[in-house]
């Protein structure tokens, strides 16, 4: 009979223990400067580089791990610590995610080197998917690519928004449509390099949260970039496109449906991507609500009121065993997305979302307690709470909002076409 156990194997205990080391020792004492700076904290990205935590290496090591729990682990750590600092040095990753996920092995091996740089230099990169007018619509994309086959090379035009590390990475992952009539299967995703003329980034966005990590819109303006640079190749693009075409006419005016779930398995670069990291993104925050209830609970252990500590007053005991409860269950639900994500297992039942859907709503119920818990010093700077109440936040809006997780789960649980 086959043996069933919740023990992390000595190798996720060491990686566990030692990103929390580095949490602890590095990031989360630089939190609080780093947020209301505002700005990339480059010596810490290098000190994470210096230690091994920044760089394909690490995040290979982390996919190797055949229980899909390496890279979950790691980031609950880091993002403890603190999540703008910890957004700047996995951010980019999401741009990784989109090499490896759409890109041929060579395209792996030439990119993403350039991507971390190296330890004297550390680089960054950004995904660009998200659009003023293309946000959870991802069909609605409006970047082109238009391809000059006398000069092998792809043109891009349009506008990106809300892009981790938008316009000060050296290597932008930009989805584009290809064939705009095909919504989703008519995209592709392409690599821009570093000092690609056309790439114009407009200024960091100021944000309630991840204020540390580097946010901007991306204007590409007749963008060319050489024709290597869509990432599969141009080969497995047409055959794709050809089949969503074919499949298109077979509809006869079935185009609605070609742009929504069939985008997904049509290889629409940007859901794809996502898949990839959606229980990543809920392990984020999972470490951002951990951080807020050890908070609460050694505050509540030592806050006196009414003659004894307020963790023997049984509301805030009980929203406590709440908070606990929560977190525990959320883990479990991205532990398991995770480990069916490495193991090729279908979410039947919108598994992936679940598991981001949950962890995003739990990080904000958490740190809001956690900031309740506190009272009045819950909502001062003197106590970390309410930044971590501020970074929750973005967890159920950005990779997809807790209302599209609803629907995919929906969708996959039901076998209807919900908008």
């Amino acid at each position: 009979m086959a043996e069933f156990s919740l023990d992390l194997t000595d190798g996720q205990r060491e990686l566990r223990d030692w990103v929390h080391g580095f949490a602890a020792g590095a990031v989360r004492p630089a939190g609080a400067e780093w947020d209301a700076r505002e700005e990339t904290p480059w010596p810490l990205i290098q000190e994470a580089a210096k230690i091994g935590l920044y760089g394909f290496e690490f995040l290979a090591t982390c996919w190797a791990d055949p229980s899909g729990l390496s890279l979950p682990i790691a980031s609950e750590e880091l993002f403890w610590g603190d999540a703008g600092i910890a957004m700047s040095i996995l951010g980019t990753g999401l741009a990784v995610a989109a090499i490896y996920g759409s890109g041929t092995p060579e395209q792996l091996l030439e990119w993403v080197p350039l991507c971390f740089g190296d330890v004297d230099e550390p680089t960054v990169a950004a995904f660009c998917s998200t659009e003023p007018g293309a946000g959870s619509d991802v069909a609605a994309i409006s970047t082109r690519a238009r391809y000059d086959e006398a000069r092998d090379e792809w043109v891009l035009s349009g506008q990106k928004a809300f892009a981790t590390n938008g316009g000060i990475a050296a290597v932008h992952v930009v989805t584009a449509s290809v064939d705009p009539a095909l919504g989703a299967r008519g995209q592709a995703a392409f690599v821009v390099p570093p000092g690609t003329p056309g790439l114009v980034a407009g200024p960091k966005l100021r944000k309630l949260g991840l204020r540390a990590s580097h946010t901007a819109d991306v204007f590409l303006d007749e963008v060319r970039v050489p024709g290597r640079c869509l990432l599969g190749g141009r080969e497995a693009l047409q055959e794709r496109l050809a089949r969503a075409r074919a499949a298109l006419a077979q509809a006869g005016s079935g185009l609605a449906q070609a742009g929504s779930g069939a985008g997904a398995t049509g290889g629409q670069a940007a859901l794809r991507t996502f898949e990839l990291t959606r229980p990543t993104v809920g392990a984020q925050a999972l470490g951002i609500a951990r951080a807020a209830y050890e908070y609460a609970l050694a505050y509540a252990k030592e806050r006196v009121q009414f003659g004894k500590p307020i963790v023997e007053h049984q509301a805030v005991a009980f929203a406590l065993a709440d908070m606990c409860t929560e977190i525990d269950a959320a883990r479990l639900l991205v532990w398991r997305a995770a480990w069916m994500g490495r193991n090729n297992r279908t979410f039947a039942a919108g598994e992936g979302s679940m598991s981001k859907l949950k962890a995003g709503e739990v990080a904000v119920a958490v740190t809001e307690k956690a900031v309740q818990l506190l009272g009045g010093a819950g909502y001062v700077r003197d106590h970390p709470v309410e930044r971590w109440y501020r970074d929750a936040k973005i967890y159920t809006i950005f990779e997809g909002t807790s209302e599209i997780q609803r629907l995919v789960v929906a969708r996959a649980i039901s076998g209807a076409r919900l908008r």
